[in-house]
């Protein structure tokens, strides 16, 4: 009797006996079909916080976190009329992250009027339409038409793939940026267009961070993307802490003795990022800052990388490029430095641009090693490309109008205009500061941001720990609920032992919720005095 017969007749004499069941190739007894049924019953969810990814779990991101939620709630309340006639504030001021258009800074017009015509090109097929012709130029300036034709020539279609790297042409344009900036050559291959410096920043970390025994040294304070980002990782985050009392400048002597200390753990440091101007400080750094920086990774043979996104935002000194500085002291002493890699990253979100939700931005990387480079292309090709938009936005940003061209004017006009709105309203909120008992707060020196000390009374200290919160958390959170504005409390980014800070951007028009500010300030202290 074949095996297929005995089973037949096994079945047959047998009703009641367990039958196999062919899924596939996987016999499954009948006994087990109860047991999968209810199993597909359960309420029990695939995943939980306790079994996703716990590198996810363990990062933080302080701009986003628990205040940011609560200021969008509280956005929200104020559109509901019940809700919001208890409500103590007109308004929610987002005074926590660096999003310049959303609280109102105008977009460049140049800038849109290219855009507008890569979306929609059609707009650029007059050709023998006398009356369409007539219409887009009466809308959009002739250097405007002539930069989306040319961009269109380098992108094809800004809804198509581009290469992975970014468009040769825009990559070619951000070279002769660098070198008009710099006064040194710069190769358009070495140059990586990116989804905003954020994607930058990822893609570098995880290209340095071998193993989990990785250090990076990680200005503190600092922007809380690169701990974000190395906690993903699961690399180390080595600080090493900026001087408040020089303006937050670099100190040489304490960055190498946080590397020493970490080398001694057993942790292999390979990286140092520095953030110029800072986030969240605000301080520009001087040349000699970034000479001795560079030393420092020459003598250590460190990766540099070199977050430069506000280089245009500098109210007190002057920018100097990090790739500048190293190609001078490459010229002056050639075999000390001839091996220092370098990475600087740039991005249209800040500046007098603000397009962050444009996405766009570039890296460069100087001294590494083609076979580096080849990797590097590789990691970015798995993500296709950067958003191609993004890319063309960059290429206004280091190719605006020209003297003499039609958009100059007023692109000149707007330019400065936002700039001189940023630095003075910077001055007010400094100055707003410096009258409120129990601040301090460094002279506005760059960036988007100042980042006050609040000595808070023991009392307030105390009050907050019974609460389950950090101090500066509490005091933060105290401040929106009465007041509607949002910042960041120093402990997201990093601070020493027993002080507390909080960072608030300035870009909010206006000066009257600076003086929610003070109001709120007065009364807390009176609240909680010793």
């Amino acid at each position: 009797m074949s095996k297929t017969t005995e089973t037949s007749t096994q079945q047959q004499s047998s009703p009641k006996q367990a039958r196999t069941i062919i899924t596939g190739s996987s016999p499954i007894s009948d006994s087990i079909v109860p047991t999968l049924a209810s199993l597909t019953h359960t309420k029990r969810p695939a995943l939980t916080v306790d079994n996703i990814n716990q590198k996810v779990r363990s990062a933080e991101y302080a701009v986003r976190g628990e205040l940011a939620v609560l200021s969008e709630q509280l956005r929200l309340d104020l559109k509901d009329p019940e809700k919001a006639k208890d409500l103590p504030f007109p308004e929610v001021i987002s005074a926590n992250i660096g999003n310049p258009q959303q609280l109102d800074q105008k977009p460049i017009t140049f800038f849109r009027q290219v855009l507008s015509l890569l979306e929609c090109p059609t707009l650029l097929e007059f050709e023998g339409d006398a009356q369409k012709k007539a219409a887009v130029e009466q809308l959009y300036a002739p250097d405007a038409i002539e930069r989306a034709r040319t961009l269109l020539k380098a992108v094809g279609s800004v809804g198509a793939y581009s290469q992975s790297q970014g468009a040769l042409e825009i990559r070619k344009n951000v070279a002769k940026f660098i070198e008009e900036r710099d006064g040194f050559p710069a190769d358009p291959n070495s140059i990586f267009l990116t989804a905003g410096a954020s994607s930058g920043v990822n893609t570098l970390l995880t290209t340095i961070c071998a193993t989990e025994n990785t250090g990076i040294l990680i200005p503190i304070p600092q922007y809380p993307l690169y701990t974000a980002t190395l906690a993903l990782l699961g690399a180390h985050p080595v600080p090493y802490y900026l001087d408040e009392a020089t303006g937050w400048s670099t100190s040489i002597e304490s960055i190498e003795e946080s590397l020493i200390k970490a080398k001694e753990s057993g942790i292999d440091v390979r990286s140092i990022c520095v953030i110029n101007p800072g986030n969240p400080t605000g301080a520009a750094l001087t040349r000699d800052n970034i000479k001795g920086v560079i030393d420092l990774a020459a003598k250590h043979n460190l990766i540099l990388m070199a977050d430069e996104v506000y280089q245009t935002n500098v109210f007190l000194g002057e920018f100097h490029s990090f790739k500048k500085v190293l190609r001078e002291m490459q010229s002056e002493a050639p075999q000390k430095y001839a091996h220092v890699s370098l990475v600087s990253l740039h991005s249209v979100s800040k500046g007098m641009v603000g397009e962050c939700g444009h996405r766009g931005g570039y890296f460069e990387l100087v001294g590494f090693t083609p076979e580096v480079v080849a990797q590097i292309y590789k990691l970015i090709s798995i993500f296709l490309c950067p958003p191609v938009i993004g890319q063309c936005l960059v290429d206004l940003m280091v190719r605006p109008p020209k003297q003499g061209e039609p958009s100059y004017e007023l692109y000149r006009k707007e330019y400065d205009g936002i700039y001189e709105t940023l630095k003075t309203r910077a001055m007010a909120i400094y100055e707003a500061f410096s009258r409120m008992k129990g601040v301090e707060c460094q002279e506005p020196g760059g960036a988007m941001y100042l980042f006050p000390t609040i000595r808070l009374p023991q009392k307030a200290v105390q009050k907050a720990a019974e609460e389950g919160k950090k101090p500066d958390d509490y005091y933060c959170l105290r401040l929106l609920k009465a007041t509607g504005v949002c910042v960041v409390p120093g402990s997201g980014f990093g601070q020493k032992e027993g002080e507390f800070h909080f960072r608030t951007t300035f870009l909010a028009p206006g000066t009257e919720w600076v003086g929610r500010i003070e109001k709120f300030h007065e009364e807390f202290m009176k609240e909680f005095e010793d």
